[in-house]
């Protein structure tokens, strides 16, 4: 089979590429109403507006389209495969020497375009305007909280101004807390001079309560400069705890590099990476899901319409396509339940869905 393209291959990927675009902008904006219109529960939260509210979402349409595009390139894929089915064009394709396989080809080729803009958008842009949307609400919502990109969590109380460079919800026992981590208090004098800095390795709030752990207090009084170290220190603040845990980055909105540099942070400091590591493989494979997802799901938009129709066709392959997603989820629970490595549970669907694909499309050709 010759593989350099020619002008077919150009009008199918065309046509593949103009419905998966079509198909998911609609999804987007069906997301994007949704969220604005959950968003107007918060109005009037603190300095929190519509204006607020739209640019918020407005941040993570990136993040959004990222998640919405599998489902749309199958559907979209299918959609375009169906409407040249629908005029006989994939008959006259057939007929000068096209086979199946040089068809879903060029479909392939098609979306691994768009899958490639779609990892690189999440990777730069995704990341960076989830961050952004965080702090617009975060900081509208509270007025003293807000997440900064490059210097960690920034939160301010009174003259009281806190810097932690990372940090996480923890249960145990039924009962949930939030501890920050590498934390800076910088406290103010009344006239705004810098009165002290204390420097701790965690702070923990327990019911409302703030605790500072391995503390180096440094106070700087008007002729001299003193320093204490402190295994435990209370601290008194009304910092909304759920505030601040808003404005820490989840997972699921972080790039690759940034969850890479957390699940070496924890594996040395010994703690559980494993939801930093589900993420971090689920995009490594996200590329290789799509594309066994359309091919699997592909063959059936090459039935016969007069054996359903051609709305049958579409419904199976989005059947089919629901399928991968639960068998996906299936092979994540499992890893967590069974603490084997995320990287076989994401490396199994697609290759179920491969040998799939190719087993339809023996079984179609003959």
């Amino acid at each position: 089979m010759r593989l350099s393209p020619n002008l077919h291959d150009l009008y199918v990927g065309r046509v593949v590429l103009v419905t998966v675009l079509l198909v998911w902008s609609v999804l987007v904006g069906l997301d994007v109403v949704n969220a604005i219109s959950s968003e107007l529960n918060d109005l009037g939260k603190g300095s929190y507006s519509f204006g607020h509210a739209v640019a918020f979402v407005a941040y993570t349409i990136p993040r959004r389209a990222y998640t919405m595009f599998p489902t749309a390139a199958v559907i979209g894929a299918l959609m375009g495969l169906g409407q040249l089915a629908a005029s006989s064009e994939l008959i006259a394709l057939r007929a000068v020497g096209l086979s199946r396989r040089r068809l879903s080809l060029s479909v392939a080729i098609a979306l691994a375009l768009l899958t490639g803009l779609m990892v690189l958008g999440m990777e730069t842009v995704g990341s960076w305007g989830q961050t952004q949307a965080d702090r617009v609400r975060t900081s509208a919502i509270t007025n003293n909280a807000a997440a900064a990109t490059y210097s960690g969590l920034w939160a301010r109380e009174g003259n009281v101004f806190l810097n932690a460079q990372g940090g996480e919800k923890k249960v145990q026992d039924g009962r949930e807390w939030l501890q920050l981590r590498d934390v800076r208090l910088y406290e103010l004098a009344d006239d705004g001079r810098l009165a002290a800095i204390s420097h701790a390795t965690t702070a923990e709030n327990f019911d409302d309560k703030w605790v500072l752990k391995n503390v180096l207090r440094t106070t700087f009084n008007a002729r001299s400069v003193t320093q204490q170290q402190l295994l435990g220190m209370r601290w008194d603040s009304d910092l909304d705890p759920a505030a601040l845990a808003d404005t820490i980055a989840k997972p699921r909105y972080m790039a690759s590099t940034d969850l890479a540099r957390s699940i070496d942070y924890r594996k040395r400091n010994g703690l559980d990476a494993r939801e930093y590591q589900e993420v971090y493989w689920g995009r490594w494979f996200y590329p290789l899901n799509v594309l066994a997802l359309c091919l699997a799901a592909i063959p059936f938009a090459f039935g016969s319409l007069r054996s359903g129709g051609l709305g049958k066709q579409l419904f199976l392959g989005i059947l089919f396509a629901l399928g991968f997603w639960l068998l996906q989820t299936l092979f994540s629970r499992l890893a967590g339940a069974f603490k084997f490595d995320y990287w076989i549970a994401y490396l199994l669907p697609p290759l179920v869905m491969l040998t799939v694909s190719a087993w339809l499309f023996r079984r179609r050709s003959s």
